[in-house]
């Protein structure tokens, strides 16, 4: 699977649970007249998207990544295992998490409402890190590939050559004929 794939995924599996949550809270605290948590939630909200965006910046997008690109090991072959396989063995607390925080939404409203925010926060500070990677697979003609592990292991690439991405590297273009004056 392709690293930049799984960092797509991820934000919108996350951007998902966030609406879910939200969703779930804000039924069950407007079926139990509850305005205080209503409020918090929103505040949190708005919190949450400062600091997500904040977080997501470029400049910390592409830092967070040096330590995983500059740990791929160097391959010339792509991993076995299915797209599908390798997304469901790195997200699935993602997955867990909105089981548990959703379920547990609703009996306790305040739960799912804090869950989302942080969920919404999570999408946001991660929403530049695909870009980032793109940015040096394409400046390097690399691509970067998921290792098969599991998500309570730390991440590991594989870099392959990316052939340029069908583009050859480009060279200074020549400059403008002079303009004969007469």
């Amino acid at each position: 699977m392709l690293f930049i794939d799984l960092l797509r995924v991820t934000v919108l599996l996350i951007g998902g649970v966030a609406t879910a949550l939200g969703a779930v809270g804000v039924v069950v605290a407007a079926r139990d007249v509850d305005q205080p948590a209503l409020i918090v939630a929103g505040a949190w909200w708005v919190a949450a998207v400062a600091i997500g965006l904040y977080l997501g910046r470029p400049s910390r997008a592409a830092g967070a990544m040096v330590r995983v690109l500059a740990g791929a090991r160097t391959a010339t072959s792509l991993p076995r295992e299915s797209p599908a396989r390798i997304a469901l063995l790195r997200l699935w607390p993602v997955a867990a998490f909105a089981i548990v925080v959703g379920g547990a939404g609703w009996v306790w409203p305040q739960v799912a409402l804090i869950g989302a925010g942080y969920a919404i926060l999570m999408a946001l500070a991660w929403r530049g890190r695909e870009t980032a990677v793109v940015a040096i697979e394409e400046r390097d003609g690399v691509r970067f590939y998921v290792e098969p592990s599991s998500a309570l292991e730390p991440l590991k690439l594989i870099r392959t050559p990316g052939l340029y991405r069908d583009r050859a590297p480009t060279a200074a273009p020549p400059p403008p004929p002079p303009v004969p004056s007469g």
